[in-house]
């Protein structure tokens, strides 16, 4: 900043010295050795014949000619002041342009990091670090360790092969979720760091936000905007059954779901495949607003080659043309996207034992059932059975259908799955569907199994 001054005054200082230099210089010494001639001593000073003669015919010459000198001084002095001053000017108000640009940028920083979520805005400890793709804050141990409570176990929100989950509550009142994920080798190394990356530059309302992260010892954090209503999965087939989920609330989640996909698929560059979509990974917040979680296994459009990406996913969301070609594109997601939508539909988990060694998925289930129209009322989960328009119904078994063909190239894009469901949506969720248009249950009462 200093430096910075110097050298842009260096030019006004050099102006000045040049203007003193020429003020210094244009003294009319013609004048004053003349006023001063007559002190002199004739016998210090001789005087020529011609200079004798000259100052007396013209005794005023020489102090008309220092006169004129002067004044051509001054014509050289107006055009220098002028430029001086004028490239002061300039540079100062290049000087302050640059401390006002200076001053917003600072203050940009503070609004970006006081509106990214209920940690960055308060706490002052955290420091940034770059990742490939963006910038995500660290966060001191200390702190998680105070938020949770010491991590103690009446904090945990879930649990799984990853580690715990914790709810955190800052020193401001405010709530987060903190993924604890136990050491797990080079490849839970490796998944931690591709969700820090993949998250640091992605920014969706229906995909989470990544708060932090954290790194203590061999054990690392991600922390996250805490979801409410915790994971779709649990809504589904916790102890509630789905009782809170209306049939207007579960398009709304798929739809969301489908928005979140799309940008992964359609607004990310390059492309990213989340290779991990189920109902375990659709959070919720209070409002039963949707987003998608868990991005250690998800990679970019053209890194899914078999030979460099171990083959991952979870039974009964798995495309089979990538459980048995290892072949991953983004219609592995719309696959999975639509055993998701058969479990909004259906209430079943997404793979169910019918025998001690012997387990059924649900699309080797429902797919002859959903595809003749006088059977799907009777598959529908009780809990919304005969809530909605029939029609309504025939056309998300008919998208369902289509999202988990066996062939790939039959499957729709996400694109169109979205626009499908945009209509069966009420306005007020996000959806296109007026609340007139909302047709009561019609058809008969479906009868048991």
């Amino acid at each position: 900043m200093k430096g910075l001054l110097l050298l842009l005054l260096l030019p006004i200082w050099t102006s000045c010295l040049l203007l003193l230099s020429v003020l210094s210089n244009a003294r009319p010494v013609p004048l004053i050795s003349t006023i001063s001639a007559p002190a002199l001593s004739p016998e210090h000073e001789p005087v020529s014949p011609i200079s004798a003669t000259t100052a007396a015919i013209s005794p005023g010459m020489q102090e008309v000619r220092a006169e004129q000198r002067h004044h051509s001084d001054k014509k050289l002095l107006i055009p220098l002041i002028f430029t001086s001053s004028a490239l002061g000017i300039i540079m100062l108000s290049f000087l302050f342009l640059w401390v006002y640009r200076l001053k917003s940028s600072s203050n940009s920083v503070q609004k970006s990091l006081q509106n990214s979520g209920p940690i960055l805005g308060r706490l002052n400890s955290l420091r940034m670090t770059t990742t490939k793709n963006g910038s995500v804050s660290v966060i001191e141990y200390r702190l998680l360790e105070a938020a949770t409570n010491n991590f103690r176990e009446s904090n945990i929100l879930g649990e799984g092969g990853f580690g715990r989950v914790y709810k955190a509550r800052f020193d401001d009142n405010r709530l987060a979720a903190v993924k604890k994920l136990e050491s797990g080798g080079q490849d839970a190394e490796k998944e931690f760091e591709n969700e820090v990356d993949l998250l640091s530059c992605i920014r969706h309302p229906n995909i989470i936000s990544l708060m932090g992260h954290c790194i203590h010892k061999q054990t690392r954090f991600l922390v996250y905007e805490l979801m409410q209503n915790g994971s779709l999965e649990t809504q589904l087939h916790g102890p509630s059954h789905g009782s809170a989920l209306t049939w207007h609330i579960r398009m709304k989640i798929a739809l969301e779901a489908a928005r979140g996909l799309e940008y992964l698929h359609e607004h990310c560059n390059p492309p990213v495949i989340h290779r991990d979509l189920k109902s375990s990974n659709i959070l919720l917040d209070s409002n039963f607003n949707a987003k998608l979680s868990d991005f250690g296994l998800a990679v970019t459009a053209g890194a899914q080659n078999k030979n460099n990406i171990k083959l991952s996913g979870t039974l009964g969301y798995v495309a089979p043309e990538y459980l048995l070609d290892g072949k991953l594109t983004e219609k592995s997601d719309v696959y999975a996207f639509g055993v998701v939508l058969l479990e909004l539909l259906m209430g079943r988990k997404p793979v169910e034992k019918m025998a001690p060694a012997q387990c059924q998925s649900i699309v080797t289930w429902a797919m002859p059932q959903l595809t003749d129209r006088s059977k799907l009322p009777n598959i529908v989960d009780p809990v919304i059975r005969n809530t909605m328009d029939l029609k309504h119904l025939y056309q998300v078994a008919a998208v369902a259908v289509l999202c988990v063909q066996p062939e790939p190239s039959y499957r729709p894009l996400i694109t169109d799955v979205l626009h499908s469901l945009i209509p069966l949506v009420p306005v007020e969720l996000g959806g296109a569907l007026r609340v007139t248009e909302s047709s009561h249950p019609v058809g008969p009462k479906p009868t048991a199994n």
